[in-house]
């Protein structure tokens, strides 16, 4: 399974104490560890009340958000964990699903920050991506300052291109980078810069060269391939699969440890491949700022329900998501780490706050 961590592997890794859920512990990144994960931020020693056991939470819809467009890792892992909580009966009440596109989640979690502050109507998808963003200067706000309910898993980053493109192989873009890096087009969502650019800078090509186009997610990131307005992509490789299956895209290089699970098991991995990064995404849940007890209790208690279900474990599986189920003071600290080596990272490729 794949690692919550980000580091090269000059460095041990040091994501903190043992999950109960079978902590992986790999390395990914720039020298430290880059593991981020989700807390509940209050009531962090309290037991979360079981869903629909007492109390009278919630009263009505609790309104799911994916801070992206459809067909994003936020958009899929929103509507995964919607259709396991339900179909698993876990949570009765209505969960719309809404997406909230902008600044790479900076507008949405802004929103949960400030204007959505104390409420218990709300949760939304959080992930690497906006500790990337606060790291460069792109948002006041990252996972470690909100209210912040459970993390869920990590997902390894690939890199694709058109099956008729401009690219045969990983060698192939490489070349093409070393020779000019600006014709190189690069859709990558916030998170997608760093492992791109650690890349880059593996292959000795200086990370403030390569020409990255903003996009919100996989399915934006999939159109401007397609229209031939990027040649390259990068983001987790679930955002790909539906295109990958179809053949109209081909993975170039994943930053696993490990060679992916079939039918991608054929994709190289960088670090076999003579670049030394590896890199896994880590997705969670969190709530509006002052998110009162009762809620973050609910939403914790639900989630990690649904984590040992048979509908989100085949889900998992068929996505290649590995498990990282976290709450409390252990997420808290796993996701402190992850923001100060995310922040070492920045640095190191000096992304700083370019686009």
């Amino acid at each position: 399974m794949r690692s919550t961590m980000i580091t090269r592997t000059r460095r041990a890794a040091s994501a903190g104490a043992e999950t109960k859920r079978n902590v992986r512990t790999r390395a990914v990144g720039v020298g430290a560890v880059l593991a981020g994960l989700a807390l509940v931020a209050t009531a962090c020693g309290n037991k979360a009340q079981p869903p629909g056991e007492g109390g009278d939470y919630p009263k009505g819809p609790v309104t799911v958000t994916a801070p992206a467009e459809p067909g994003s890792g936020w958009d899929t892992t929103a509507r995964a964990m919607v259709e396991a909580l339900q179909q698993e009966d876990i949570v009765s009440t209505p969960l719309p699903v809404q997406n909230k596109p902008g600044g790479t989640g900076c507008s949405w979690i802004t929103s949960m920050m400030q204007q959505e502050k104390g409420k218990d109507d709300q949760i939304a998808v959080t992930s690497l991506a906006s500790q990337t963003m606060k790291a460069r200067g792109l948002c006041e706000y990252g996972p470690e300052d909100t209210t912040l309910i459970a993390t869920l898993y990590v997902e390894d980053f690939m890199v694709v291109t058109p099956e008729d493109g401009d690219f045969k192989d990983l060698d192939a873009l490489v070349k093409a980078l070393k020779d000019d890096p600006q014709k190189v087009t690069v859709a990558a969502a916030g998170d997608d810069t760093l492992p791109f650019a650690l890349f880059a800078e593996e292959a000795g090509i200086d990370p403030a060269d390569i020409n990255f186009v903003n996009y919100d997610g996989g399915g934006e990131q999939t159109t401007a391939m397609l229209n031939g307005d990027a040649k390259v992509a990068i983001a987790g490789m679930s955002e790909f699969r539906s295109v990958l299956e179809s053949g109209d895209i081909k993975p170039l290089v994943t930053f696993a440890e490990k060679p992916l699970a079939a039918p991608f098991d054929s994709v190289p991995t960088a670090k076999d491949s003579g670049y030394d990064v590896t890199l896994g995404n880590w997705r969670g849940v969190f709530g509006p700022a002052e998110m009162p007890d009762e809620a973050v209790d609910f939403w914790a208690e639900a989630l990690e329900d649904m984590s040992e279900t048979d509908t989100w474990k085949e889900t998992l599986k068929n996505n290649q998501w590995a498990e990282e189920f976290r709450t409390g003071d252990d997420a808290q600290a796993y996701v402190d780490e992850a923001a100060k080596t995310v922040e070492e990272g920045v640095k190191e490729t000096d992304l700083g706050n370019g686009e």
